[in-house]
């Protein structure tokens, strides 16, 4: 690439990954900063967040070795968190993208055995492939289990921060790589042609399977619509939460959302992600949620709409919204403030299933 096309495609990944997403998805604040030097002194994103993270791993090595584990478990979050956002700066699954979500599995790898406890990391078998995960459970009992997970570009050990806010609460976490997401995409090649509902159901499975309570799951992104058709099609949920999705999802009017969606659905062909999208539309004429619902929004969200969400709260028997006026999508600048919000709400269904909304 040319300088001015690095440079051009560095300002779009700018906008597509801004600092308060950067840190919300556990990039450290200092290599926010070191990001945007590099960027400025003209390096491409994907390599910039590279080398990034792989100072960050080295020095999580050399605190192991001396024994330092808790300083090793923080050096590779931020390593995981950079790798993060290296690899989605690539849109198609290239061998490049396939390499940094490694790094960033083996950078999640690298904290999930010093955590205590262990965070598991989960291949669950379905039809001739696999889902993948990590299972994160809090230091004692688990009330339950809240799957996490996100839409086009986020997905998986990308929201460790709602998993400690859960786990705080007692909340035992399935952090899901579902159909077209992480690694169930990116090695196991499972594309979003599937049974969306029936593939996270495998995820609920793996929650049943390892903590005697409720299961409770949580969307982000393009990914509330699959929590809403998974809440809708599964009666073991009792909570689910939304955090800024459409209903009915469609090409939206720019390059990386089309991009990034026809690598979830193993396709480039418009007609044919189109048509994938009508099939996943929610619809609550056909589609009920029995549980307890939680939408959240964003006033300031470019990409969805209330009216996009709306059809999750007409098919709720007990919906509550929330609205931040000048939220971004999925929340990110009030992180947070999100993740405490949705973690206290989980904890009050899983306790008392008839807490007032």
């Amino acid at each position: 690439m040319t300088a001015d096309e690095i440079a051009a495609a560095n300002a779009a990944h700018r906008r597509a990954m801004s600092p308060t997403r950067l840190l919300d998805c556990g990039m450290a604040y200092a290599d926010t900063l070191d990001l945007e030097r590099r960027l400025d002194d003209g390096v491409a994103w994907d390599v910039a967040c590279e080398r990034i993270g792989d100072a960050r791993f080295a020095a999580a090595a050399d605190a192991l070795a001396a024994g330092h584990r808790v300083t090793a478990r923080h050096r590779f979050a931020d390593a995981a968190g950079a790798y993060l956002f290296a690899q989605m700066a690539i849109n198609e699954d290239t061998p490049r993208k396939a390499a940094l979500y490694q790094r960033f599995d083996d950078a999640v790898a690298g904290l999930a055995g010093l955590s205590d406890p262990p965070i598991e990391r989960l291949e669950i078998p379905f039809g001739d492939a696999a889902l993948t995960g990590w299972h994160v459970r809090p230091p004692g009992p688990a009330i339950g289990t809240v799957i996490v997970f996100g839409g086009q570009s986020g997905w998986g050990a990308a929201y460790l921060r709602n998993a400690a806010a859960l786990a705080e609460r007692g909340i035992a976490t399935v952090l899901a790589e579902g159909p077209g997401q992480g690694g169930s995409r990116i090695r196991h090649g499972v594309h979003l042609d599937v049974d969306v509902a029936a593939a996270f159901g495998r995820f609920v499975d793996a929650a049943v399977d390892r903590v005697d309570g409720p299961v409770g799951i949580w969307g982000n992104s393009v990914g509330g619509l699959f929590a809403g058709l998974t809440a809708a099609a599964d009666p073991r949920i009792v909570a689910c939460c939304i955090n800024g999705g459409f209903a009915r999802p469609r090409l939206l009017g720019f390059r990386t959302f089309a991009e990034q969606a026809a690598a979830m659905l193993g396709t480039d062909d418009p007609a044919a992600i189109t048509a994938n999208f009508d099939r996943l539309a929610f619809d609550p004429a056909g589609h009920r949620i029995d549980g307890a619902l939680l939408v959240l929004h964003g006033g300031a969200d470019p990409l969805v709409d209330l009216a996009d969400q709306q059809p999750f709260l007409d098919a709720a028997r007990d919906a509550t919204l929330h609205v931040w006026d000048d939220g971004e999508h999925t929340i990110y600048n009030h992180g947070d403030e999100r993740n405490d919000l949705v973690a206290d709400w989980f904890a009050d269904r899983f306790t008392d299933p008839g807490a007032a909304t």
